[in-house]
């Protein structure tokens, strides 16, 4: 159990320093000498305010359902975890249609395929084996750091 929480304690924090700092390594990497660059050079979904914002909604309930998967894994409690996998990131009739607004055929896809990961996810939780549980939970991350750092609201 104690090499579980040290393995997605370890995923969560190279996940969220990814996120945390993609921004401010593409802003380094763009610099010149001393000056540096606030050009956010991700496409723009070009959504209105109210979209963005439940757009921004959806993906903190996201973050909390994988914390939630995360704690429920450290506690071998696999079905609640498959539940939360499902009902929260997995592809929910809402959240086809909420992909299916955006006029970014790439980026319906990119959700599409989060979406299809959580199901993946939620069906591989059922099995109660940790390392592909840890994989798939991987493979369902990778779509938000992808996603982050291609596209802005």
């Amino acid at each position: 159990m104690k090499r579980i929480l040290i393995a997605v304690s370890a995923l969560i924090g190279i996940v969220g320093f990814n996120w945390v700092f993609a921004d401010d390594e593409k802003m380094h990497m763009r610099s010149h000498h001393h000056e540096m660059s606030v050009i956010d050079t991700r496409t723009s979904l070009a959504v209105s305010p109210e979209m963005k914002q439940h757009q921004l909604s959806n993906m903190r309930e996201h973050v909390v359902a994988i914390k939630s998967i995360v704690g429920l894994m450290s506690e071998n409690k696999f079905e609640e975890a498959s539940k939360i996998a499902h009902a929260k990131l997995g592809l929910t009739s809402e959240m086809e249609a909420m992909c299916g607004m955006f006029n970014n055929d790439q980026f319906k896809t990119l959700g599409l395929a989060f979406h299809k990961s959580g199901d993946d996810l939620g069906n591989v939780l059922q099995t109660k084996d940790v390392n592909a549980s840890l994989r798939a939970l991987n493979k369902t991350m990778q779509y938000c750091v992808d996603c982050h750092a291609t596209y802005r609201q």
